[in-house]
């Protein structure tokens, strides 16, 4: 089972296995005031575009921006930031700060920062940050010293030189490397990395998105591999799509061998979940040829063991037995097409169809009560309008497609969301400004509710409310429940891509420019 957490804290991107977006804090607010300052704890302000869903754990938020307003003034120009703030004030503790990709912008985007949510257990956190490295960070920055077998943190969030002046700076035995800022007290804490590009053999598209998923002494988490920037090539069809580590050193233990990367339509960008159906633990990717697939989880003797450990100083360089060099392969228990009717071959020639085409997932499988629930369809950017939320049995062998189907909702165009399975209903948002609210047996609709702009985010259910952001910058707050019922909206002046959070008794929502935390009767 899921390692015990704090029953308040939030150390993941949803409910633990299931990463259905449900929160059982009590106690929100409804409404608030930013500019009144009602129901508004504290307000950070961070770079110029955040897509980060934010993670509470241990006293601290933590959240993924790009460098737009410096912090430090030795770390400027385009890079990616990871915030570490104190939960009682906002205040920074410390940051990583990561230098763009410099081969192509297409593996890393101009402006986009880092992504990724963060996975918190005890003193450690897991990250993948904009350059598709997989970073386990210490949760204490450097205030405690600088930690781990890695010690070269001032070098690896130094950039490259990228003009003639800055080539001649560069000592002469390593041209093109700038001599690397010293670390100050406000500078991160790496432990290990693990680059998914140069030992996994992916190919980034974008951004690199994911949230590592830990089950014992592994992370379970999706690799971020896709199309090249002309959008319809896969450079490394071979790549996984789904990767497991050893938590403590980075280790690579395990890969998918599904041939996914040939039918990656766009990019891998949902993270995994996972489940125990009939007694069986099972984790779940939806992947970017379109297939939903459940795979056995590596032998793990010392299951829930590795959250008793993360508590103490933990010695990552502690002698292990001697891991296999080549990793092995994860044995697939079934795989469902979540679009069947769809073209399954020489897909990129669909690249901006608007009428047909493959599908995709941009959100993560939700399990609840036996069944999985997942929104895909189209691609957003480069697919079809069609998309739809779907329910189906988690039980089974080989190809479930044909007879574990329970119910096909259609949703508007596109989605990228997660559902919210909770009290029998399903919350799931689309392109086409709609929040909808669906019974989870039956698969029709409750009611919907038209949000007047385009929807990243998924909706967060918690203390019997319904909250979603949109990317016109305005914040919905509804009564969760069959009747629909507006409780207040806020408009906040700039896009909102990133989930909200609930954590000790305070939502967490984060726009491109600033992260408010919200608290019933806080004055900021």
């Amino acid at each position: 089972m899921p390692a015990a957490v704090p029953a308040a804290d939030q150390p993941q991107w949803g409910q633990a296995w299931s990463r259905n977006m449900v929160s059982t804090e009590r106690g929100l607010a409804d409404s608030f005031d930013p500019k009144a300052g009602k129901n508004v704890k504290w307000i950070a302000r961070l770079g110029t575009e955040s897509h980060s869903t934010p993670i509470v754990a241990g006293g601290r938020v933590y959240v993924g921006s790009n460098n737009g307003e410096p912090r430090d003034p030795r770390r400027t120009g385009d890079r990616g930031v990871l915030m570490c703030l104190d939960e009682r004030d906002g205040k920074l503790l410390w940051q990583l700060v990561v230098p763009k990709r410099e081969e192509d912008p297409y593996h890393d985007w101009p402006k986009t920062g880092i992504s990724s949510a963060v996975t918190v257990e005890g003193e450690r956190v897991y990250v993948v940050d904009n350059r598709g490295v997989v970073l386990c960070l210490d949760a204490r920055g450097l205030s405690n010293g600088n930690d781990g077998p890695f010690q070269d943190e001032a070098a690896y969030m130094t950039p490259r030189a990228t003009n003639a002046a800055e080539q001649a700076s560069s000592p002469s035995t390593n041209a093109g490397i700038l001599p690397p800022v010293p670390l100050g007290p406000f500078d991160a804490d790496i432990l290990w990395q693990f680059d998914l590009t140069k030992s996994a053999g992916i190919w980034s598209h974008d951004a690199a998105h994911s949230s590592v998923l830990i089950r014992g002494e592994h992370l379970y988490l999706n690799t971020g591999t896709g199309v090249d920037n002309t959008h319809k090539k896969i450079r490394t069809p071979d790549a996984p799509s789904l990767v497991v580590l050893d938590k403590h050193t980075g280790q690579y233990l395990a890969r998918d061998e599904e041939n996914i990367g040939p039918n990656i339509f766009h990019c891998t960008w949902a993270p995994p979940s996972m489940g125990v159906m009939d007694g069986r633990e099972l984790v779940f990717l939806a992947a970017g040829n379109g297939i939903v697939y459940a795979f056995e989880p590596l032998a793990n003797d010392a299951v829930g063991r590795g959250s008793r450990r993360a508590d103490a100083a933990i010695s990552i360089t502690d002698r292990r037995e001697p891991r296999p060099t080549t990793p092995a392969k994860l044995k697939k228990v079934w795989q469902f097409d979540f679009d069947p009717a769809a073209p399954k071959e020489e897909v990129h020639r669909f690249n901006s169809n608007r009428r047909e085409g493959p599908s995709n997932m941009y959100g993560m499988p939700v399990f609840h009560e036996g069944r999985l629930y997942v929104a895909g369809g189209g691609d957003w950017f480069w697919g079809k309008n069609e998309a739809w939320l779907k329910c189906f049995d988690a039980r089974g062998a080989g190809d479930i497609t044909t007879n574990a189907l329970r119910w096909s909702y259609p949703l508007g165009r596109h989605t990228m969301c997660t559902p919210a399975v909770h009290d029998g209903l399903v919350y799931a948002t689309d392109s086409m400004r709609t929040l909808h609210c669906v019974d989870a047996t039956t698969g029709q609709v409750v009611w919907t509710h038209e949000l007047k702009g385009e929807i990243w985010a998924s909706a967060l259910v918690a203390d019997g409310k319904v909250f979603v952001g949109t990317r016109r910058g305005d914040f919905w707050v509804f009564a969760a429940g069959r009747e629909k019922k507006v409780l207040s909206t806020v408009k906040l002046g700039a896009p909102l891509s990133a989930t909200a959070t609930a954590a000790n008794g305070t939502l967490y929502l984060v726009t491109m420019t600033h992260l408010y935390a919200i608290a019933a009767e806080s004055k900021p």
